[in-house]
């Protein structure tokens, strides 16, 4: 019962240590302000590059959402890079006045080879572009995007990744779940370290990079989470990612409850193989630069999703308010694993106030225990 008791502390311990963490970092991201006056000095020009296989039901409403931006016409220009397609999203992107890069290689599949594949060939144009944007193709963007961008760009940073949500579906239990956790980790956590100084992820819908980075560092991911590699790529080669909270990206999660769950297990099962991958990593390049940016990176690789952490909390809950009732000197573990419940439930309302949520995502926290 003793090795029992020092392994419960042990895990008690390191959880304890991620879950505090998260919360301190929704405490101090309501110390972040938006910026209400952006920096106009300079316009860049973008490159707006919409990845897209068999994409036809959601790629005209992407289109629509990226002409509705107001910035000059003339700065911008949108790319559909038909990946491998087999259906209409060429022709209804190519209709819809947009420029269609078509690719096809069958041994070569996926986001990250389309996107290496389309920023070559605009590289090697002429330079007329200064930084790139990559937008899902079943997204909603916000009219401010490229004046968010061009501002943090005129500011000197270099790669930049925009608030990545969900657009809302209420009564859709598997949607509006994940909803609640793109807030927390997406726009919570994130704004967190803004306030500290810490790098951003990236997260594949809303990133921006200048001209220059790409140049310098070529695209060169092609895991099941290839943003979050070349992020991390390029955090390693001296790169800071910032976050422009100010421009939002809504991305469509499927509405079948079968999809959604497909999808979320390539997300954790990409999470999980970059973790194994760049998590030894970053804590050995923490030590060696004495860097808490490389300690947060390293943190945030090993920390599992807020919804396992709760799960695994509330089962040692229930498991020690039945071993301190048999043991009642025992009840001090009850109190400690209750009090880290408590600290991971105000973190999740901590994200609710600070994003001023609607009544449809306070009810979404009843499909968690479903999700």
């Amino acid at each position: 019962m003793i090795i029992l008791d020092i392994l419960q502390i042990v895990l008690l311990s390191g959880l304890g240590i991620l879950i505090l963490y998260q919360t301190f970092l929704g405490i101090v991201a309501f110390r972040v302000k938006n910026v209400k006056e952006f920096d106009r000095s300079t316009n860049n020009r973008f490159a707006i590059f919409i990845p897209a296989h068999n994409e036809e039901k959601v790629i005209a409403k992407t289109i629509y959402s990226l002409n509705g931006i107001v910035y000059p016409q003339s700065d911008f220009k949108i790319f559909v890079i038909a990946d491998n397609c087999s259906d209409c999203t060429a022709e209804i992107a190519r209709d819809l006045g947009v420029t269609v890069l078509e690719r096809n290689n069958e041994e070569k599949k996926g986001k990250g080879y389309a996107l290496r594949w389309g920023f070559d060939r605009i590289l090697k144009e002429q330079d007329v572009f200064d930084a790139f944007v990559v937008i899902d193709s079943d997204s909603l963007i916000s009219g401010n995007f490229l004046d968010v961008m061009n501002h943090y760009l005129n500011q000197g940073f270099r790669v930049l990744q925009s608030s990545d949500l969900v657009l809302p579906q209420p009564g859709n239990w598997s949607s509006e779940s994940t909803r609640l956790g793109f807030l927390l980790y997406n726009y919570v956590k994130p704004l967190g370290r803004k306030f500290l100084g810490l790098n951003m992820g990236l997260r594949g819908n809303g990133m921006c990079f200048s001209v220059e980075v790409l140049k310098k560092i070529p695209w060169q991911s092609w895991a099941l989470t290839e943003d979050l590699e070349y992020g991390l790529i390029l955090i390693l080669k001296g790169e800071k990612i910032h976050f422009a909270q100010e421009a939002y990206v809504w991305a469509q999660m499927p509405l079948r409850s079968k999809n959604a769950i497909s999808q979320r297990k390539r997300w954790e099962q990409g999470r999980k193989d970059i973790s194994r991958t760049y998590a030894a990593v970053f804590l050995k390049e923490a030590l060696k630069r004495r860097s808490f940016r490389y300690l947060d990176i390293c943190i945030d690789l090993v920390t599992p999703p807020f919804v396992n952490s709760m799960i695994f909390t509330v089962l040692f809950v229930m498991l020690n308010a039945i071993y301190g009732f048999l043991s009642p000197e025992k009840m001090y573990l009850l109190w400690l694993w209750a009090a880290l419940l408590a600290t991971g439930v105000l973190h999740l309302f901590l994200g609710l106030l600070l994003v001023k949520a609607d009544k449809d995502l306070y009810k979404s926290l009843l499909y968690i225990p479903v999700y």
